[in-house]
């Protein structure tokens, strides 16, 4: 392969855009209940495993991912059982093994708890075989904890490698929430070729990370006040409504989980739970109504 992108050959490009693509929208005539809308509340419990992953070890890195887990999580909660909202929670499995604690108080709200990796590990940086590997372990990990074997991912950092989704497919997933084709959930293809895989998309707009995020020694600041950040996700909401679609928020403890943010969590759930035509739904829920039918070796439904 020539070196420089515009040497490539056609083959070569389109194989690269062929390699992970979105097949047919899954969105649902209807949701159950008859509701008009989907909604899949999720958080990315990451705590210290980011400063961890970078091999940062200063106490006062890891004192923020701490405030995750120690205050923001338990408050979360609250929250979440306050207005009877199931969501879903993705950890990396060293996070949970800091926290087993946070594991059970999951477990008993009855919520969601799903791969985010082993360490947060960047995935484009692995070969095939460690991101296997600490894929793997991950799965294990939290079903030894939680005592359900996790049918969902979302690859720390939205990383996706060019072996992700076949490791993916071979860990047996039911579903993905880490890429970004559509505003509906859709199934995934392989080379052109139909998997069966549900994605549940995300998009950075549906994200605190890059309203609140803060880095002491380089320029990322906060880009804007919480209830700025609100007033985008009630239009996030309100349009896939008025489409009939899904309304998708990734959340993070550590960053959502402060006073002045959960102030702005509670007034999106409001603005949520006064509409009577919203179906309420973890990640996994979704996709096991979205699920495709089983294909014969031809890639047709069986």
């Amino acid at each position: 392969m020539s070196s420089e992108p515009w040497q490539w050959s056609e083959e070569t490009w389109r194989g690269h855009v062929e390699r992970v693509r979105a097949g047919r929208d899954l969105t649902p005539d209807r949701w159950p209940g008859d509701a008009r809308v989907a909604v899949a509340i999720s958080f990315d419990s990451d705590h210290e495993t980011i400063p961890l992953r970078d091999g940062e070890t200063s106490p006062g890195k890891l004192a923020q991912g701490e405030y995750g887990a120690r205050v923001a999580a338990p408050k979360i909660m609250r929250l979440l059982q306050e207005y009877d909202v199931p969501a879903s929670f993705f950890m990396p499995a060293v996070a949970a093994m800091l926290h087993p604690e946070e594991v059970d108080l999951y477990v008993a709200g009855g919520h969601e708890i799903a791969v985010h990796g082993w360490i947060h590990e960047r995935n484009m940086l692995l070969s095939r075989a460690d991101e296997l590997d600490l894929t793997s372990r991950a799965v294990d990990v939290l079903e030894k904890m939680t005592g359900t074997r996790p049918t969902g991912i979302r690859t720390p950092s939205w990383d996706f490698s060019d072996s992700t989704l076949s490791i993916i497919a071979e860990l047996g997933f039911v579903y993905d929430s880490s890429l970004m084709a559509d505003d509906q959930p859709y199934e995934l293809l392989a080379d052109g070729e139909r998997t069966g895989i549900v994605e549940i998309p995300v998009e950075w707009i549906r994200d605190d990370a890059p309203y609140f995020m803060m880095e002491r020694y380089a320029g990322l600041r906060p880009y804007m006040p919480p209830r700025s950040a609100l007033q985008i996700w009630v239009d996030e909401f309100d349009a896939a409504r008025a489409e009939g679609g899904l309304f998708q928020l990734t959340l993070h403890p550590h960053i959502i989980g402060h006073r002045s943010r959960l102030v702005v969590l509670r007034a999106l759930l409001d603005h949520i739970c006064q509409h009577s035509d919203v179906w309420l739904a973890t990640h996994a829920q979704i996709a096991d109504l979205l699920r495709p039918s089983p294909y014969n070796s031809s890639g047709e439904s069986a």
